[in-house]
């Protein structure tokens, strides 16, 4: 697993969106037992603190520690550094395994090695992604040539995973039909600046060309920022499946 997000810790846990309920009543409306889940590539916790209002206890991982000093904590949640592709982890652990906006960095076949030797029998594993947020056709497009033009070399191989909405993601499990959610805010424009200084490609422009090009993106967003909040969505896919016996 690659750890491109250490540098950034802070301000991923103070701008990265969270997930809706929604999804989390579709994931956990499938669990039977709620004893202990994993949360993999936890990041800062997002989702690892909402397991923790329905688990007994959460096992919650991340290869970067700057991650981790960053994470909610919780006395159900235990935090830990640990690989995703090989854990400490008892054989037939856990009840659920959830990985989210991550599994493009992970290493897939040992990384499901691992989920199928940890999962109990017929447990489930829940994978989901965030896509680019969608404000206004004016910005969109901005966003987009950002996205896929300025940044275009600078972004790892795996981001064509997210491009494609994890569709061209091996999923070796027992896999259900999962509708679309979405993520909604009413975002400051000072609030998306704040999450486009996020991205991972970022970084590599900025040390590959000595200047950050998120403000001459403000600078073009700014006419068409009408309001002082604006609804900002991201489209968010999931796949689940059950482990097979």
């Amino acid at each position: 697993m690659k750890d491109n997000f250490s540098d950034r810790a802070a301000l991923y846990a103070k701008y990265r969106p969270g997930y809706p309920p929604e999804l989390f009543d579709f994931v956990l409306g499938h669990i039977k037992e709620k004893n202990c889940a994993w949360d993999c590539a936890t990041g800062n916790g997002q989702t690892a603190k909402e397991l923790a209002n329905y688990f007994q206890r959460v096992e919650a991982t991340d290869i970067s520690q700057k991650q981790l000093d960053n994470a909610t904590a919780a006395v159900n949640i235990s935090y830990s550094l640990q690989p995703a592709e090989k854990t400490n982890f008892g054989t037939s652990s856990f009840d659920l395994v959830t990985v989210s906006q991550a599994l493009h960095w992970l290493q897939f076949d040992k990384f499901y090695t691992e989920v199928k030797r940890v999962l109990k029998p017929g447990a489930w594993i829940a994978a989901w992604m965030y896509g680019l947020l969608r404000i206004s056709p004016e910005i969109d497009q901005l966003i987009d040539h950002y996205h896929f033009i300025t940044l275009e070399k600078y972004w790892d191989a795996e981001r064509k995973y997210v491009d494609d909405n994890y569709s061209g993601i091996p999923f070796p499990f027992e896999e259900i039909a999962c509708p679309l959610f979405q993520i909604d805010y009413e975002w400051t424009i000072e609030e998306l600046e704040g999450y486009l200084g996020t991205w991972s490609a970022l970084q590599k422009f900025i040390a590959a060309n000595q200047e950050n090009p998120v403000a001459a993106l403000m600078n073009k967003i700014k006419p068409h920022w009408t309001n002082q909040r604006m609804r900002v969505s991201f489209p968010l896919h999931l796949r689940m499946g059950k482990a097979v016996n």
